[in-house]
């Protein structure tokens, strides 16, 4: 079949593979350079090309007529003159439910499904090492290792990760939820909900929660964290729920965690199992409540408490997730990719006790942020906050991104500067820093480009600790 995907964006690559790995006759459009496509979706279209796909890039003239069956992305304007061609042809149309049972056809073995606003991605490992600890051959897609995670579930079922596994445990962020709509989820895992990415879902929360709420629509057992049961309660009877003791507020949940210093206890009661454990846990803040979501995951699962214990007490942390980089000249240097208000209120609510140097990176992304929120927020817990201004998504240097946070400090007693770049920040935190403090990064960049973020923040570290010994 000769098919037409219109556009080489994150929608239209995978899309593109797939049917081409389906063995169909595959072309694709976008009005484009090659060029105008940041690194990683520049290394998948040449894989494509690789692949024998065809694509034209700086080129949308094309005739209907000529193709079998057409994709486009959502985000093509109904009112667009492309939009009314296709309407007004002949030609199938593909559409994301179509593209789900092709996926669902590929995949014979249990997805775990795991979304929310935060928390995926370390819930998602969390999850993996438990299965990998009781001894199940896994096949786990998050965004710390591919940013477009509908891009590297169809990379990896192409590079045949799909049947040489046990079990498949996919980070699900709205993206991919509105891509692959109708996937099979044995037992699908919601972390929490909080407005984030609104400018996609036209400023609408409700647009938003509804996106994230496909994976309940598609899991056969799902399970929620207990802040989100006003919202799940009235859809589905069946949840179960999970709650730090901290966060009960009164409700009966099917597990219940506690944490200690360097150890979680688990309460468990659902179905007709009851029980409990305590493991050793060396992680900090957030860490806890996903270790307590990935444990609920397992335990539906029919995961032995034994390989629950042993899997998170051996559990040794994320890249830029809490992530202790260690000690320089008598500082703790730490790297955290939270953004959002009840994240970066976790973070910095472990650091409490301790006199904080913060270090941000630019918060817009491809989504624009309340920065002066961040500037309150951070001001609370903070004696000083280095604000740097470079945007990694524009590749572009934005002061007065910089001035915005620290405009929102309240705090008259924090010190606070901006400057160009995240290695400048980095470096500047052991010039207003001392012996005993503790350097903390935050914010999204690091996270969406990691490699790339990290490098410069160690590189930024290492001149700092030696030019302000």
């Amino acid at each position: 079949m000769k098919c037409i995907v219109i556009g080489a964006g994150n929608a239209g690559r995978p899309v593109a593979r797939l049917l081409n790995y389906q063995n169909h006759d595959v072309t694709v459009t976008d009005s484009k350079k090659f060029t105008d496509f940041n690194e990683d979706a520049q290394y998948f279209l040449k894989l494509m090309e690789n692949e024998n796909i065809n694509i034209n890039f700086e080129n949308n003239n094309f005739d209907i007529n000529d193709y079998d069956l057409i994709y486009f992305p959502p985000s093509l304007p109904k009112n667009s003159s492309l939009y009314k061609k296709i309407s007004s042809s002949n030609i199938k149309i593909l559409k994301n439910e179509e593209l789900s049972d092709i996926v669902n056809s590929l995949i014979n073995v249990d997805i775990i499904g795991i979304t929310g606003t935060m928390g995926k991605t370390t819930t998602t490992f969390l999850t993996e090492s438990i299965f990998k600890k009781a001894g199940f051959k896994t096949w786990t897609c998050s965004s710390l290792v591919y940013n477009l995670l509908s891009e590297a579930i169809i990379n990896d079922i192409i590079e045949g990760k799909s049947k040489n596994c046990d079990v498949a445990i996919f980070e699900l962020p709205h993206g991919t939820l509105g891509l692959l709509s109708t996937l099979n989820i044995k037992i699908g895992l919601l972390t929490n909900l909080n407005g984030d990415h609104l400018d996609e879902f036209e400023g609408s929360i409700e647009k938003y929660i509804e996106r994230k709420l496909i994976l309940e629509k598609n899991s056969e057992n799902f399970i929620s964290n207990n802040k989100c049961r006003d919202i799940l309660s009235p859809i589905r009877k069946n949840t179960y729920y999970y709650s730090m003791i901290e966060d009960l507020n009164g409700f009966n949940v099917n597990f219940i965690g506690e944490s200690f210093k360097d150890s979680l206890s688990v309460k468990y009661d659902f179905d007709d199992l009851k029980g409990n454990f305590k493991t050793d846990f060396y992680m900090m803040s957030y860490f806890f409540e996903n270790a307590l979501a990935a444990s609920s995951i397992a335990l539906k699962y029919g995961i032995s408490q034994e390989n629950i214990v042993n899997a998170l007490s051996n559990f040794k942390g994320l890249p830029v997730h809490m992530e202790y980089l260690g000690d320089y000249n008598g500082r703790k240097v730490i790297l955290d990719a939270a953004f959002l208000e009840e994240g970066m209120k976790k973070t910095l609510e472990y650091f409490s006790n301790d006199n904080l140097i913060l270090f941000l990176d630019h918060f817009d992304t491809s989504t624009k942020r309340d920065k002066k929120d961040v500037g309150k927020l951070c001001g609370e817990y903070a004696s000083v906050i280095i604000a740097s201004a470079y945007n990694e998504f524009k590749k572009e240097v934005e002061i007065n991104s910089a001035y915005e946070i620290l405009d929102g400090v309240q705090n008259p007693n924090v010190e606070k500067i901006a400057c160009d770049t995240i290695e400048e920040a980095a470096e500047l935190t052991f010039k207003y820093s001392k012996k005993g403090d503790v350097i903390l990064h935050i914010g999204p960049s690091i996270a969406a480009s990691r490699e790339i973020v990290t490098k410069k923040i160690k590189e930024g570290i290492e001149s700092g600790s030696k030019k302000y010994q």
